[in-house]
């Protein structure tokens, strides 16, 4: 199967997928509004990659998370947080001199025009990740290594780790890629599109919003996208609540959203990638990785935060196999990857 990564026979010992990237303590609104009018929030953790990685561990992969985090009481909320998770944290490296990050935000869809988030992250213990600090041996110690464009903005060094793990190389592990378009994060954001296609163009798997490469990259519509992008085995364009097109070689698959009752519209893109890459494990067919993320999306989507847990495998399955009629019957709301818990279909 295409992009799916091969399996040998230390497979029983190997890590399944290995995320790279900053995490941050965050902080998320008591009631909605501007951050001026917000009376309090409460503490969660938030960062694309290890959303991935909580994800995997908790749908019943080894997943580890490796980063640098701030020798303060933020980094050990974090660390503890994520292992909490099922998340193996053993090649996080602690940092002496530079904080952990944190971020507030509002509670408004990214997209919307009033939402905003206030990053607190310049200089932080992550941004110092480098080719010469970050353990080579984690990082390819798993069937799969997973980043995002995020990452690149952090540094001058963190861009050059990128692009040495985007690199040809021997034996190199599948390497996933989100694109993550942030022109916030970009100092001088003339650079960033440029950069973000280098990266995606040496990986292996790929997902990108079809409304960010139209930002980045100018480029509308999943064919002008695989064009900019002939490299990946696998392109996976996200297209909101339409669903997702996955170019796998030449062939391209078309794969519906559900619908779904939105509680809070964060953590989406980084749950579709975990369930995506659950199934790209797993070795199933294509149109089943997708269907294996939206339904992963979905979870994310019924709840305030950014994680939650996945519905159970083999319900999961279930629901994956139904016919198309069937499938874009579903609806899906809060609570509905509870084992005791019916699925609502219109």
């Amino acid at each position: 199967m295409s992009g799916t990564p091969a399996r040998t026979a230390a497979d029983a010992a190997t890590t399944d997928v290995v995320c790279l990237g900053e995490s941050m303590v965050t902080f998320l609104p008591s009631q909605p509004g501007r951050l001026a009018d917000v009376p309090s929030f409460g503490r969660g953790i938030g960062g694309a990659e290890s959303n991935v990685a909580c994800a995997l561990a908790r749908a019943g992969h080894r997943a580890a998370w490796v980063s640098r985090v701030g020798a303060d009481g933020f980094g050990d909320h974090l660390v503890d947080t994520i292992a909490g998770y099922g998340v193996d944290t053993s090649a996080v490296r602690r940092d002496p001199d530079r904080p952990t990050g944190i971020y507030f935000r509002t509670a408004t869809d990214r997209a919307a025009d009033v939402h905003e988030v206030a990053y607190y992250r310049a200089g932080s213990a992550a941004s110092a990740m480098s080719p010469a600090n970050v353990p080579h041996e984690a990082l390819f110690a798993g069937r799969v290594l997973h980043l995002s464009g995020i990452t690149a903005a952090l540094s001058a060094d963190c861009l050059t780790l990128l692009r040495e793990l985007t690199a040809p190389r021997p034996g190199r592990p599948l390497v996933s890629f989100d694109v993550n378009h942030r022109p916030g994060l970009w100092r001088g954001g003339d650079a960033s599109p440029r950069v973000l296609l280098e990266l995606a163009r040496g990986a292996d798997l790929v997902f990108v919003g079809e409304d960010e490469a139209e930002e980045a990259w100018g480029i509308v519509g999943a064919e002008a996208i695989r064009a900019a992008l002939p490299e990946p085995a696998v392109l996976v364009v996200k297209r909101g609540a339409e669903g997702a097109t996955v170019i796998a070689g030449d062939t391209v698959t078309e794969v519906p959203a559900l619908r779904v009752d939105v509680v809070a519209p964060v953590g989406a893109g980084d749950a579709f990638a975990a369930g995506f890459l659950s199934a790209t494990l797993r070795g199933l067919p294509v149109r089943d990785r997708a269907r294996h993320g939206h339904l992963m999306a979905a979870a994310a989507l019924t709840v305030p935060g950014d994680l939650t847990d996945p519905p159970a495998r083999d319900r999961a399955d279930r629901l994956v196999a139904l016919d198309d009629t069937a499938w874009g019957r579903l609806r899906l709301g809060p609570g509905w990857t509870g084992d005791d818990q019916e699925v609502r279909t219109t």
